[in-house]
């Protein structure tokens, strides 16, 4: 009898990825493959077949993307945590992922660089956010020499001209109205702004009007050309779309990864940040998607939801435990990036939700 070596094995061997194997293994390509409990073995004296497709991939040089924005309660930190929950193997291979509130898409960013799905759909109901990611994807050199001009501006210059400049960049950005003719540049002032603002906050007041002053960096990247230029590659088949999580419900089927990162529940009055656009999300908006996520259960998708923990502050507070019942719930450790005060940031338990 041959010996077996797993998937993750496999793809070690073969220098592809483990979903690739799977799908390779579902269509009876890989000689000898068998699954067994919850996982594909493989001979070890299995070749690794020809696949065109990842012929395609390997000869691309790897690319590494981040975030093109700084964003509170940005996940990069959970990264490691949220892999570990996201399903690689098995008989079926998840082909699509949704992140319908992708914030920074500190997650997106990581899965578009390891893995291979065929359709991916990312949303946010900030549309100065979605807008940056729509020009990065289809107008990315204009926006580039926009943020190479606003770079060279003001980096050489003083603490004092530089407020003014940026006091001068908040009030066009608050000024223009979002449109075709103005997009780029709309774009161009959102993403100085957040790289050069306190603590990289988007925060609007009732008006509607971003109002976050300047932060105190010596000498920030205003303009990363060589990660704008790698999103804009790997954005070539994202959907993206402005407006409500629940606009994605037509997307997601049973061949789904939906990711879920809305606005954290507040731990208390200091930590509370419900200003990222003009609406609040209250414990209403919380219940509501826990509804959503129940309709989207019933599809047979893949779900991963994140949020805080109430009991650090509270350990009589089951809101969430209750709320999701009927789900798995892990609590995982975070630092704590918003605070008034520093001394109160530190090691937190969060929660991650999965189906």
């Amino acid at each position: 009898m041959p010996d077996y070596i797993s998937a993750k094995e496999a793809a070690d061997k073969w220098n592809i990825s483990q979903r690739r194997v799977s799908v390779l293994c579902r269509e009876n390509r890989v000689d000898g493959a068998m699954f067994i409990g919850k996982m594909w073995v493989i001979p070890n004296t299995a070749q690794k077949p020809i696949d065109k497709r990842a012929i395609r991939y390997e000869k691309e040089r790897p690319i590494t993307l981040k975030p093109f924005v700084k964003w509170a309660g940005g996940k990069g930190q959970l990264i490691d945590e949220l892999e570990k929950m996201l399903p690689t193997n098995g008989s079926k291979v998840l082909t699509k992922y949704c992140e319908p509130m992708v914030g920074g898409g500190a997650l997106l960013f990581d899965i578009l660089s390891k893995y291979e799905f065929e359709e991916v759909y990312i949303g946010d109901i900030n549309p100065e956010l979605i807008n940056a990611y729509q020009i990065i994807k289809n107008n990315v050199e204009e926006l580039i020499n926009k943020l190479k001009e606003l770079q060279t501006s003001f980096l050489p210059m003083g603490e004092n001209d530089r407020k003014a400049f940026y006091y001068s960049i908040r009030d066009k950005f608050n000024s223009t109205v979002l449109n075709e003719s103005t997009k780029v540049d709309k774009a161009a002032y959102f993403i100085f702004l957040n790289k050069t603002c306190f603590n990289g906050l988007y925060r609007v007041n009732r008006k509607g009007q971003f109002n976050v002053p300047m932060g105190a960096y010596k000498n920030p990247t205003i303009c990363d050309e060589e990660n704008l230029s790698n999103i804009h590659k790997a954005l070539k088949n994202v959907t993206i779309v402005c407006g409500d999580y629940s606009l994605s419900k037509s997307f997601i089927d049973n061949n789904t990864f939906v990711y879920l990162d809305p606005p954290y529940r507040p731990l208390s009055e200091t930590s509370a940040f419900t200003s990222y656009n003009m609406g609040t999300f209250d414990d209403k908006e919380q219940i509501r998607l826990a509804k959503f996520i129940d309709q989207i259960n019933c599809t047979g998708a893949k779900i991963i939801l994140s949020n805080s923990d109430p009991k650090n502050v509270n350990p009589n507070d089951s809101f969430f435990d209750d709320l999701y019942k009927e789900y798995k719930i892990k609590r995982v450790s975070a630092k704590r990036m918003i605070n008034s005060k520093a001394e109160n940031r530190g090691e937190i338990s969060e929660l991650l939700i999965c189906n």
